[in-house]
């Protein structure tokens, strides 16, 4: 089943209503009153909506077994990145299951992880077809209205929640910092929306528990984990990971083939995302031991690899891997084989590759690393959407439509077909 992009967003308001539901009904049990355990102001839980959306894109080839599992894998990669990335955020833990068997740090456990296995096959198997029936029953154009509403509403929430809690550590003088003519308005809101999110945080998550930031040299560049230090490595990654590709594809098929991911220059997105993912979220757990390190990152770079492969499928149209024909695959977008692989490649690249580049970029003189970093970044952005408009024309051309704007018929001049089968050799089109 194909959805269209009402569809898709209608299910996720409805996964982060009843996800909002679920958590405010099970805080309440526990608490024995009324707490709003959304993130942001309204009744809404978008880590569901978003778990849901991915779920229904790309679980559908699915069955049995597999499907359970694989949702397993999913969401409990998804809860704990988030937890993760709010204790990078705000150096807080705002969900705990220590008390709980089977779990990792807390922030994860196998009962939890089970339950939301099951709720995700229930999705598949009735409740997509039920909320999409609904959606399908409105109206046309009063449903696209409040698909639009919503979006507006959830934006502008999201966004105001976020803004806040980033200044949540910051004391309230800094609101009135506002220019002259307007602090006055400012520092009201700004102490009313403050007191009100923070105050909603506290009563959702009285447990929430502080964590000590990661302490940094500010005279070293990229010094620990740090902003500048995981753009750097993403670079890194992306090349590395290009380079080893290209050489396996010569070994294994005795044939050169590109692995770029973008149009100019030798680079991997998914090696260099990957890298600075598994960084990021595992360099407090890299003096842990190898066998530990290999199944997280079995785990979470299988996940990786089968989110990319339904992002670039949803996005572009297009697969850029099939793994059909080999053993324990799941859809083809993955097998266990190339997992292990991930999990290999975390132990190698944080017990020996990451101490060394770790060390040589911190070298770097600090004013000199700030300025490439930000070079680098301008450089790929512009990359990134250059490769998204060659794409998008390569599709067009496929399915015959003429270039009619000027950038078209610059895309096809300088991104012929030609150019784009050597780019992306195997690239294949999702009908």
């Amino acid at each position: 089943m194909r959805y269209t992009g009402y569809e898709l967003l209608w299910l996720f308001y409805c996964y982060s209503f009843l996800g909002w539901v679920l958590e405010t009904v099970s805080a309440a049990a526990k608490q024995k009153r009324f707490v709003n355990r959304g993130l942001i102001n309204g009744p809404f839980c978008v880590i569901y909506g978003t778990t849901a959306v991915i779920i229904a894109i790309g679980f559908q080839e699915l069955g049995g077994i597999w499907l359970f599992l694989g949702i397993v894998i999913l969401s409990t990669v998804i809860e704990w990145t988030a937890g993760h990335l709010i204790e990078a955020m705000y150096h807080e833990k705002w969900w705990d299951y220590s008390n709980l068997p089977w779990n990792l740090d807390g922030y994860i456990s196998l009962p939890v992880s089970l339950l939301w296995g099951v709720l995700g096959v229930l999705s598949i198997r009735w409740g997509n077809t039920l909320l999409t029936g609904l959606f399908g029953a409105l109206p046309s154009l009063p449903g696209r209205i409040v698909i639009w509403i919503l979006l507006g509403f959830l934006g502008v929430d999201i966004a105001a929640t976020l803004i806040i809690l980033s200044g949540r550590s910051r004391r309230m003088s800094r609101w009135e910092a506002a220019d002259a003519w307007m602090s006055e308005i400012s520092s009201r809101l700004g102490r009313f929306i403050y007191g009100h999110v923070d105050a909603r945080i506290r009563r959702a998550y009285p447990n929430v528990e502080r964590k000590q930031a990661f302490a940094r040299d500010k005279a070293v560049f990229a010094s620990g984990c740090d902003f500048y230090k995981i753009v750097m490595l993403f670079f890194i990654g992306a090349f590395l990971g290009d380079i080893t590709e290209t050489i396996f594809c010569r070994l294994k098929m005795g044939i050169w083939m590109s692995r770029s991911s973008v149009v100019w220059g030798p680079f991997s997105i998914v090696w260099g995302l990957a890298i600075a993912a598994v960084t990021a979220l595992l360099y407090r757990y890299r003096d842990r031991s190898d066998g530990f390190l290999f199944w997280v990152g079995t785990f979470l770079g299988g996940a990786y690899e089968y989110l990319c492969s339904v992002f670039t499928e949803l996005v572009f149209g297009t697969v850029f891997w099939d793994y059909s024909k080999i053993p324990f695959n799941l859809g083809g977008r993955i097998n266990l084989l190339y997992c292990f692989f991930w999990g290999i490649a975390a132990v190698v690249w944080l017990k020996l590759l990451y101490p060394k580049i770790s060390a040589c970029i911190e070298k770097i003189p600090v004013k000199a690393g700030k300025i490439l970093t930000w070079v680098l970044i301008a450089f790929m952005l512009c990359n990134g959407a250059v490769s998204c408009l060659a794409l998008t024309r390569y599709d067009e051309r496929k399915r015959g439509i003429p270039a009619k704007e000027e950038w078209q018929r610059t895309i096809d001049e300088r991104f012929p077909d030609s150019r784009m089968e050597w780019i992306y050799p195997n690239a294949l089109t999702v009908k």
